[in-house]
């Protein structure tokens, strides 16, 4: 089905009416209710009043949405109209100029998702432009030499290669132009041998190309010639208005050509709050298609599809769906020689722990998250069932589980796994401070295993100074652990209070037993969030020590090694219980410290 619009290329495009079908009740709520951009900003405090009506209101939602979700099938409003940028018609404007200048008979197409993001009224900078008879590469070359021919400078190209054995079968082209960079592929159609899952590719017809697409939403085109719509599935528009994803052609197929497509699938469901189809469902937990994603795709793009649906407004969708389809274990593999093993329900423990996180740092005023705190906060929880499981590397070295995970399951960062894995830690050591930064109140943490060495310190020091207040004590081994988790702190505490919950609880019990009780959790992340803003620890990690290291070496008259480090370990403690303490005052006790010493010794 071509929607043909006679429209010059810089003005609106215009659809027949596919807008909002059923009675507007019947919408989801929650792609409204939970996306972060949909959220109301207040400047300055957010009160714990509006807070609580906030959360107890999500959450009434999330059931509504829930009871509504068995009775109706999504409905999607779409644009009338898909507005073109500047920045777009003078892409396009280059992109026709090219044709003219070197006396093509060329059709170029804008493919996939820039079509369907401008339907559903969002904006998009992924414009990939299908190519009806030529390589990328072969465009790219005709592009540079009419800008050439302008003066215009090319700000960067490159030229990706096919890999087959990655399921990677087109070559794709990309240039950067203002200040964009778009993909350039020849429009395909692939044949398969019979002894070979590996397809031979040829230049194809629009239609056929749209019907290699992974998804009937993203099958969609924009014919730049022409300036029209173009969906040649005949679905793409009404998959899009009812919301659901469906693949072009039978769903195995499809995921046996490319298994990332599975994971695709799943990211577009959460991400637009869309209904998978049942087929799909079903072929994606399929024994073939779970061994073909696990060893025909390279672990980085699993690994990037998963960083996309975890930093997207649907995460507990996308897992939710990973765990029932069986993938869980697939794309978050574990060493075989992992201690304990993990559950049969681990995939589901992970998503509530994930869900509930999700729930929290949604709420205003809960944190000042940023994006990447929030995207580790979300791993962090996700992988909590797993902070204590290790496995034995090559050297035959006990290492944690979710280190293997981010580095060689999905290709992460080494310091996204640092990162949650000392989140993982502190969450252990907050765990022991709770009590007692709710109760200001410093009786409780007398005996705290990871703080052996601090708490002897802080004995020290108030046995020579009995008005010395008992908050100094929550203050200083709260401020050792901020220390060293620095502005993730907020995260750990979350992270933390989830813990609380089970503390003491069968973690491999039937999650629906788990009751996270959010409100409570709330209430008390808030209460000990303002405990330690109002013992000036926020931000502790940038104040420097009142004295350096050769200055201690100069008082202890100590050459460096261990005793340096006990001595460095010491200062902070007084400098912790001291906030206004100056430098000569550390000092001054060091020398009475260490001229006691000398008179016991």
């Amino acid at each position: 089905m071509t929607l043909s619009l006679p429209l010059p290329i810089n003005t609106i495009i215009n659809l027949p009416r596919p807008l909002l079908l059923g009675p507007p009740s019947r919408c989801r709520f929650s792609t409204v209710a939970f996306r972060p951009s949909s959220l109301l900003h207040i400047s300055g405090v957010v009160s714990r009043n509006l807070c609580r009506y906030w959360f107890s209101t999500m959450t009434t939602a999330a059931r509504v949405e829930q009871e509504e979700d068995k009775q109706s099938k999504t409905s999607v409003e779409l644009k009338e109209k898909i507005e073109i940028t500047e920045k777009e018609r003078e892409i396009f404007d280059r992109l026709l100029g090219t044709l003219r200048f070197c006396n093509l008979d060329t059709q170029l197409r804008v493919a996939g998702g820039w079509v369907r993001d401008k339907l559903l009224g969002r904006d998009s900078d992924d414009i990939d432009i299908a190519i009806d008879n030529m390589y990328g590469s072969e465009f790219l070359d005709k592009l540079k030499e009419y800008l050439a021919s302008r003066g215009e400078q090319v700000q960067g190209d490159t030229v990706i290669e096919r890999n087959p054995d990655q399921s990677k079968h087109l070559e794709t082209a990309k240039m950067r132009i203002y200040n964009q960079w778009i993909d350039f592929v020849n429009l395909r159609s692939e044949e398969y041998t019979e002894n070979s899952r590996i397809p031979t590719m040829k230049f194809g017809t629009p239609k056929e190309d749209a019907y290699r697409r992974d998804l009937t939403i993203n099958s969609l085109f924009y014919n730049i010639n022409t300036g029209s719509i173009e969906d040649l599935t005949e679905r793409g528009i009404d998959d899009l208005k009812s919301g659901r994803i469906v693949t072009p052609l039978p769903a195995k197929a499809t995921f046996l050509d490319d298994p990332l497509r599975v994971l695709r699938a799943i990211r577009f469901g959460a991400r637009f709050g869309f209904t998978l189809d049942e087929e799909l469902k079903q072929d994606a937990s399929s024994e073939e298609v779970r061994v073909a994603l696990g060893e025909k795709i390279s672990r980085e793009r699993i690994g990037n599809e998963v960083d996309l649906m975890i930093s997207g407004n649907g995460p507990v969708s996308a897992v939710t769906y990973l765990s029932d389809l069986k993938l869980f274990g697939i794309v978050f593999a574990f060493p075989s020689s992992s201690e304990p093993a993990p559950s049969e329900n681990c995939g589901s423990l992970c998503k509530a722990y994930l869900e509930a996180m999700w729930s929290l740092i949604q709420t205003p005023g809960l944190g000042k998250f940023s994006g990447e705190q929030r995207r580790l906060a979300l791993y962090a929880a996700l992988f909590l069932p797993f902070r204590k499981t290790v496995y034995k590397d090559n050297k035959g070295k006990m290492i944690p589980v979710v280190n293997h995970i981010f580095k060689f399951s999905m290709k992460r960062k080494t310091s996204d796994a640092e990162t949650v894995i000392n989140i993982h830690r502190t969450t252990e050591k907050f765990l022991s401070l709770i009590d007692s930064l709710q109760l200001k109140n410093g009786a409780q943490v007398d005996k705290i295993d990871w703080a052996t060495d601090i708490l002897e310190h802080w004995k020290s020091i108030s046995v020579d100074d009995p008005e010395i207040p008992e908050t100094s004590k929550i203050r200083v081994l709260t401020g050792f652990l901020l220390r060293d988790i620095k502005d993730f702190w907020r995260v750990a505490l979350l992270t933390s209070l989830l813990l609380s919950v089970v503390d003491g609880m069968k973690e491999d019990q039937e999650t629906g037993q788990l009751d996270f009780q959010l409100e409570k959790l709330r209430e008390s992340y808030l209460t000990i969030e303002e405990t330690i803003c109002e013992l000036g620890l926020d931000n502790i990690w940038h104040v420097k020590p009142l004295v350096n290291g050769n200055a201690i070496m100069q008082i202890t008259e100590l050459k460096g090694g261990y005793h340096i480090r006990e001595w460095q370990q010491k200062l902070l403690t007084w400098q912790l219980a001291y906030p206004n303490g100056s430098s000569d005052e550390c000092k001054d006790w060091m020398r009475q410290v260490k001229a006691k010493r000398q008179r016991t010794e």
